[in-house]
């Protein structure tokens, strides 16, 4: 079937080789002689004309539905007229019953924006186009994110910095969107572009910025925001309140969802924030090769040209966390943020500086740290230490089974299965309080050594029967200054290399504990009697062993002397736990 527009060429053509008459030329094709005569006095057809047809219930009303949407020229965005409403007025107020609700519906559709024409307001938002010079402007904005974090589906914040020219953009995952975040996100994003943008970044109204929204772009920004912004020197830009705002810093709106699309999706699985933050890593050097819209080159060259013109970084780095000085309560505890954390409990009542960041929280005592932890999101949880309680528990070891800092370290994998034997043993041979003792011996050699060394030692004694703390040392002292490449294969006996060193690198027992008015120690039993209940037996052990590895040397090599091992043995057991140095190795 051909179109009109052939039709009309058809007719042309014979009219002009054939001279055919209208009536002819009417009758070769079918048609009537208008619509021939249409066709030899234009090549194109006219348009169809629409009908007009009556509507006899609706144009009554029509009138009425007119004057009610001029009335929400006026009238507030959110009590204006729907169609449903307009249609309930007719029948309440006119008692034009008949009216259905789709006539309604379909006139109020058509007319509502010519009523808004006509008065000189377009309905519709108008966006205008911008041009972005290289290395002026910025835009930041946070977008929700969800992953499977440690097997449970969890929604994070996926901070975004993206420059306006070049379409360059940083991304970065956090917990939350405190100001810790924001800030840290900041500077996450400077380092990795190289500068700051010499104009402004545009940002919503967000809280970690600002604290009050005044009249207009007006804002009373918070204290620490305008410290960082003078640090690094760039000006903040803030876009109007609500979906209004949104549109004047479109590129990061859109580039947020763009990138959940492209990289986030299945939702990624993740044991911790850092592994997340890699994984956008590499999402981010993926896209540095992807062309934007309406561009000829790739993002990667626009931001060559972008990046020697922003502002070089200040030499100084900017601490992003916020300082507190909270109180250790008699728990070993400072409470941050509505969140409990351990300190050792020899500063329970003090009061220590705290730096609160978005991943982490530090204590420290003057210029020392103390303690260090994973931020907690749990209103009212705590994060628990097992290291910081271990003089405690030595003069409390009841109180160690059914502990939170213990079940804590269960879970986080720190209390392994080794030191699961080394207890069970020693409660089987020792009982209950003296076993409990061995093993805090057992944690305090975290503080010195190497958590593998450690390990490595647990199980050297529990191979051979023994729950001597003291062999626990001997032989993680020995895994410890072993090279970790040792092979066993090419080394027939790398014991018998080290052998000569047990003895001059067994670490000194910490046994004794003195009263720090934590509790009584008369209602314990105390580090002096669990050394007299089984120093002779832990002698016997360690002794045993010495005298087999001493045994394999060669027989041209002087036996070495035992004397000074002795001495060591039996002097250790009566030092002071709290004459062992502040180590930065934590325990379990």
């Amino acid at each position: 079937m051909r179109s009109r527009v052939e039709l009309f060429e058809a007719i042309r053509r014979d009219a002009r080789r054939e001279e055919l008459s209208i009536r002819g030329l009417a009758d070769r094709y079918g048609v009537h002689r208008r619509t021939v005569r249409q066709a030899l006095g234009s090549a194109e057809p006219p348009a169809r004309k629409v009908a007009v047809r009556s509507a006899p219930r609706l144009d009554p009303a029509k009138a009425l539905i007119d004057g009610m949407l001029r009335e929400d020229l006026a009238a507030p965005r959110k009590q204006r007229h729907t169609a449903r409403r307009v249609h309930a007025r007719l029948i309440d107020e006119h008692q034009l019953t008949e009216i259905t609700y789709s006539t309604v519906r379909d006139y109020v559709h058509v007319r509502r924006p010519q009523i808004w024409a006509e008065a000189g307001r377009s309905p519709e938002e108008v966006y205008i186009a911008q041009v972005h010079e290289p290395g002026a402007q910025a835009e930041v904005d946070f977008a929700d994110l969800w992953i499977i974090y440690r097997g449970v589906k969890t929604k994070v914040f996926l901070f975004t910095l993206r420059l306006s020219y070049s379409g360059k953009a940083v991304h970065r995952a956090f917990e939350s969107q405190c100001q810790e975040s924001f800030l840290e996100g900041h500077v996450h994003a400077f380092e990795q572009l190289g500068g700051v943008p010499v104009t402004h970044i545009r940002y919503d109204n967000l809280k970690s910025a600002v604290t009050r929204v005044l009249f207009g772009r007006t804002r009373i920004e918070s204290t620490k925001w305008i410290t960082f912004r003078s640090h690094y020197g760039f000006d903040a830009f803030y876009c109007r309140p609500g979906k209004e705002g949104a549109h004047e810093k479109g590129g990061v709106e859109v580039e947020g969802g763009r990138f959940r699309r492209n990289h986030l999706v299945p939702m990624p699985r993740v044991d911790s924030i850092a592994e997340l933050n890699a994984l956008l890593a590499v999402a981010d050097a993926r896209d540095d090769h992807r062309r934007l819209e309406g561009r000829t080159v790739s993002v990667a060259t626009d931001f060559a040209l972008e990046a020697p013109l922003l502002r070089p970084l200040p030499d100084e780095a900017f601490e992003t966390g916020t300082t507190l000085t909270p109180r250790v309560d008699r728990h070993s505890r400072v409470s941050v943020r509505q969140t409990y954390y351990s300190v050792p409990a020899r500063f329970i009542g003090a009061r220590l500086r705290t730096l609160l960041r978005a991943d982490e929280v530090l204590v420290f005592d003057g210029a020392r740290v103390v303690a260090r932890h994973e931020r907690s999101r749990v209103r009212g949880g705590q994060v628990l230490v097992l290291d910081h309680y271990l003089e405690v528990l030595t003069r409390k070891p009841g109180a160690l089974p059914g502990s939170m800092a213990l079940s804590q370290a269960r879970a986080a994998g720190v209390f392994t299965v080794a030191h699961e034997a080394f207890w069970t043993k020693a409660r089987a041979r020792h009982g209950d309080s003296d076993a409990t003792r061995a093993l805090i011996e057992v944690l305090l050699l975290h503080r010195h050594l190497p958590t593998a060394a450690v390990i490595t030692g647990i199980r050297a004694a529990v191979s051979v029967g023994s729950t001597s703390p003291e062999l626990v040392a001997v032989e993680a002292r020995r895994a410890a200054t072993q090279p970790r490449t040792a092979d066993p294969d090419t080394d027939p006996d790398p014991d018998a290399a080290a052998a000569d060193a047990v003895v001059l690198t067994l670490p000194l027992p910490a046994t004794a504990m003195p009263n720090d008015g934590l509790g009584d120690p008369a209602d314990h039993e105390t580090a002096d009697e669990t050394a007299d209940g089984a120093g002779d037996e832990r002698q016997a052990d360690v002794a045993e062993v010495v005298l087999q590895k001493l045994a394999g040397l060669p027989g041209e090599r002087p036996l070495p002397s035992v004397a000074h091992y002795d001495e060591l043995l039996s002097g250790g057991s009566a030092r002071s736990v709290r004459g062992a140095p502040e180590q930065a190795s934590p325990a379990p």
